[in-house]
């Protein structure tokens, strides 16, 4: 009788299925625990903006309105195109094409830079507008949050700046490639924070 895992690994024609790669947990497992402690403090921090929203629901409704939608969601856009390039730079370098991955990791570096452009002169409207950290609760936590996070975006995009560079002599190795991940799973924890973000300030009606 053949084993299960022999029957599994077979097709209704009985041709042998490939070699299914093992699955592993990308990059280093120091970039993981920063990454859950990273994620730790934001939940921390969104928690607390809807505890406090609840206590003052008219005021942050109302100051939420001077947002401007269009603008988030052009980070957001922004956002999500880099992670779509990094994602993209790492399955090049996996998948022996490591040639691409250098390109695709200047892209993701580029739409970091139309990130950082957008909260510019979004910052600079609210500014010229009267509204600061000490206009009211709301903008002071828009501030505080979104301010952090752009933190993140910077050291991102020193990550990103730097997978360019080391992608740039071809092939890699598996000590290398590891390296790869960790910087884009940092990445990706930037773009999901800021989806959350943009939900919770730009959209919560």
């Amino acid at each position: 009788m053949r084993p299960i895992s022999s029957a599994l690994d077979t097709t209704a024609r009985g041709v042998p299925l490939p070699d299914r790669p093992p699955r592993h947990l990308p990059g280093e497992a120091g970039i993981w625990l920063f990454i859950c402690g990273d994620l730790l403090v934001f939940s921390l921090f969104f928690v607390t903006f809807l505890y406090y929203r609840g206590q003052e629901l008219a005021l942050f409704r109302a100051a939420r309105l001077h947002l401007d939608q269009g603008l988030g969601a052009l980070n957001t856009l922004f956002m999500l195109s880099s992670s779509w390039f990094v994602a993209s730079g790492v399955r090049a370098v996996r998948g022996g094409a490591a040639r691409m991955a250098p390109y695709c990791f200047a892209l993701a570096w580029a739409c970091g830079c139309g990130f950082g452009v957008v909260k510019f002169f979004e910052y600079r409207a609210k500014i010229r507008a009267g509204i600061t950290l000490n206009t009211n609760d709301f903008y002071m936590y828009y501030y505080m949050f979104t301010g952090i996070h752009f933190m993140h975006v910077l050291i991102g995009m020193g990550v990103l700046a730097f997978l360019t560079r080391y992608t740039w002599r071809g092939a890699c190795d598996a000590r290398k490639i590891r390296n790869i991940e960790s910087g884009a799973s940092f990445w990706h924890v930037v773009d999901l924070l800021w989806i959350v973000l943009f939900a919770l300030l730009y959209l919560i009606p």
